[in-house]
């Protein structure tokens, strides 16, 4: 039987390991990407190794998420950056030149080739044929410093698409039509691979777009093929010297199917608050809103801004609406003022904001409290947007836009009734202005540069290895896809908080639980539980998540299931993820009771049964976890620091 495309792309980097679905294997890293609101702890992390110089072919640093200065804390870290940057020998993409994905894309990517990302949506990369993954900040630095990336052996999804696109149906249908079939927990361990005659008719950014919302699906990746279409792209972005075919063998197999005709394919919403919460638009038209959002890494093409500016032109949007825009590079942003888009979004009532990811992270364009809000970004966790109370739907630029003329959600398919609006007539330019004035390259030597540190920003500090045993209460229970929102929020409040530990966890949990930071630090000396239900985790891989709850004095985390990113950051920090045996003990723990894990250093040391003892109801509990030699090795230690430290030494 031939190979995938994945299974080329693994093969092509495997550094340890067998590729049998499960095990672990260790992954050669070409390319890092980090952004802002991980990437402080990255660069710390880096000066914490002692590393002098990365050790990939590429790494780039983008300042995307912590654009608003409100005060010093933002600016001070970008210039930490800047200089990290430079010091490290690292790209530096500066605020407001846009955002990571597109913009690696654009610039950067190489078909054929590895990136590691500390952002969850790094697989969009997947779209031009790269084998692209999102991390833990902790793993990103491991990967700058020459390490290998490891990762549980993938199962392949092989999703066939045939046909062609109906009028006003666009690649983020494609998507929302996956994440229907199969919510946003069926495919943690798995890799989505595209192929099929169905691509002829989809661009490298429409691809983009289904590449970066597979994070939403839980898989750890999606892959796309490098075809003449992404020879295109290239060219099109003056790269075409980069492109590389990497197609699947004729007889190439995979461990499961599915099938998409597009044709078939109608305008889809994800209702709130969950991107698997997904509707045909008919079935929810007529309600009102309050906002219609263009942008983010969900929806970064050129005709993502387009496409809505021809179905604008000449009219206005509804006064009770707010039609934001978000160009998602400069480069892009240059090309709609070129070619005359702007001026009808400008002219329609679009509020214009600066390339970067905004409000898709809650950094401004919060919308009303309980009001409706369309949004092409790719989440739509609760409070995610900046408003406790939101009420925020994911659909195409299409959807949005048609309810943003109509102020209310509309099927785009019916403005011709409504508006007299036919789909327009759009076709990519062949020839576009390039942009990289602002994509900083390192000096060849940056030992004399001095990393400045504003007074925001502080050291991670010592992690204690794991104990002979853990004991305290369960602080906190929680529901089923808990997302990393939830656990540490971001947003104009907490994300400048970034590189000072201590601070942002005061915020930990305040989303679903005000009351939980005073208890943690009641019980901080001692230790304390957290219990979760399925797929705990889920959504951003900000490591923060698990390092604000291991500085508030977290021992273990008990839950059904994990997301993948989450999970491993947790062993990152020396909190073990531990299993419930049995899932119905989930429902007998309380909040309060009492636990003790004794001898739980030997007993993941030496592979035997773990159990908690609930000392409240006279109960136990039998649990496991999915921890890997090594793994288990980083929580002994404390932490993957700590662990690596001990070895040098």
């Amino acid at each position: 039987m031939g190979m995938n495309v994945t299974s080329k792309l693994i093969s092509g980097h495997l550094a340890a390991g067998t590729m049998e679905p499960g095990s672990e294997i260790g992954l050669r890293i070409d390319q890092t990407l980090t952004q802002d609101a991980t990437g402080t702890l990255v660069m710390l992390e880096l000066e914490a190794m002692g590393l002098e110089r990365v050790r990939t072919e590429l790494s780039a640093q983008y300042v995307d998420h912590n654009l608003i200065q409100a005060d010093n804390r933002n600016p001070d870290d970008h210039l930490f950056l800047y200089t990290a940057c430079r010091k490290y020998g690292i790209w530096y993409s500066g605020p407001g030149n846009g955002v990571s994905h597109p913009v690696h894309q654009e610039r950067f990517g190489v078909p054929g080739k590895s990136l590691l990302g500390s952002d969850s949506h790094t697989p969009a990369a997947g779209a031009i044929g790269m084998l692209a993954m999102g991390a833990g900040g902790l793993e990103v630095g491991m990967a700058m410093a020459g390490e290998p990336a490891w990762i549980e052996m993938p199962r392949v999804r092989g999703v066939e698409l045939t046909g062609r696109l109906p009028e006003w149906v666009s690649a983020k249908d494609v998507i929302l039509e996956m994440l229907r079939r199969y919510d946003v927990d069926r495919h943690v361990g798995w890799i989505v691979e595209y192929y099929g005659p169905g691509l002829e008719s989809l661009t490298a950014m429409d691809r983009h777009v289904i590449a970066n919302m597979g994070t939403e699906l839980g898989a750890t990746s999606t892959v796309f093929p490098s075809d003449g279409e992404v020879r295109r792209f290239l060219e099109q972005q003056g790269r075409g010297d980069d492109w590389v075919e990497i197609v699947a063998d004729p007889d190439a197999g995979y461990d499961a199917t599915d099938r998409i005709d597009l044709s078939t394919l109608e305008p889809l919403i994800a209702l709130p608050s969950s991107p698997g919460n997904v509707v045909p638009v008919e079935e929810v038209e007529g309600e009102e809103i309050y906002q219609a959002y263009l942008g983010s890494s969900a929806n970064p093409g050129f005709r993502d801004f387009a496409v809505p500016a021809l179905m604008v032109d000449g009219r206005q949007v509804a006064p009770s609406v707010s039609f934001d825009v978000n160009p998602t590079s400069r480069q892009i942003l240059e090309n709609l003022v070129r070619d005359g888009y702007l001026e009808k979004l400008i002219r329609a009532g679009a509020r214009i904001h600066q390339a970067g990811c905004n409000g898709c992270i809650g950094m401004g364009q919060a919308p009303a409290s309980g009001r409706n809000s369309l949004r092409t970004v790719p989440r739509n966790f609760p409070g995610r947007s900046g408003t406790r109370e939101d009420r925020v739907y994911l659909c195409s630029p299409e959807t949005a836009t048609a309810s943003a003329l109509t102020g209310r959600i509309t099927d785009p398919r019916k403005l011709e009734d409504l508006l007299d609006i036919t789909y327009p007539d759009f076709e990519e330019p062949h020839r576009i202005a390039i942009n990289v004035d602002m994509l900083v390259a390192p000096p060849s030597d940056g030992g004399d540069v001095e990393l400045v540190k504003g007074p925001n920003i502080t050291s991670i500090g010592s992690l204690d290895p794991l104990p002979e045993s853990v004991s305290g209460p369960v602080l906190i229970k929680l529901g089923d896809d808990v997302s990393t929102d939830e656990i540490l929020p971001a947003g104009t409040k907490v994300l400048p908080f970034r590189s000072n530990i201590e601070a942002i966890s005061g915020f930990t949990f305040h989303m679903v639980d005000e009351g939980y930071v005073e208890r943690a630090l009641a019980h901080r000396a001692d230790g304390h539980f957290i219990v979760g239900g399925s797929n705990y985790g889920q959504g951003s891989s900000r490591e923060h998540a698990a390092l604000a709850p291991r500085h508030l004095g977290v021992k273990a985390v008990i839950a059904k299931s994990y997301a993948r990113i989450h999970a491993q950051n947790l062993a990152n920090f020396g909190i073990p993820p531990l299993r419930f045996l049995d899932g119905a003990d989930y429902d007998r723990i309380q909040r309060g009771d009492e636990l003790e894990i004794p001898d739980i250093r030997r007993k993941l040391a030496e592979g035997e049964p773990l159990r908690a003892l609930n000392h409240t109801r006279a109960q136990r509990y039998e649990l496991t976890h999915d921890l890997a030699p090594r793994q288990i090795r980083m929580v002994l230690a404390g932490s993957i620091l700590s662990m690596e430290a001990a070895g040098a030494a």
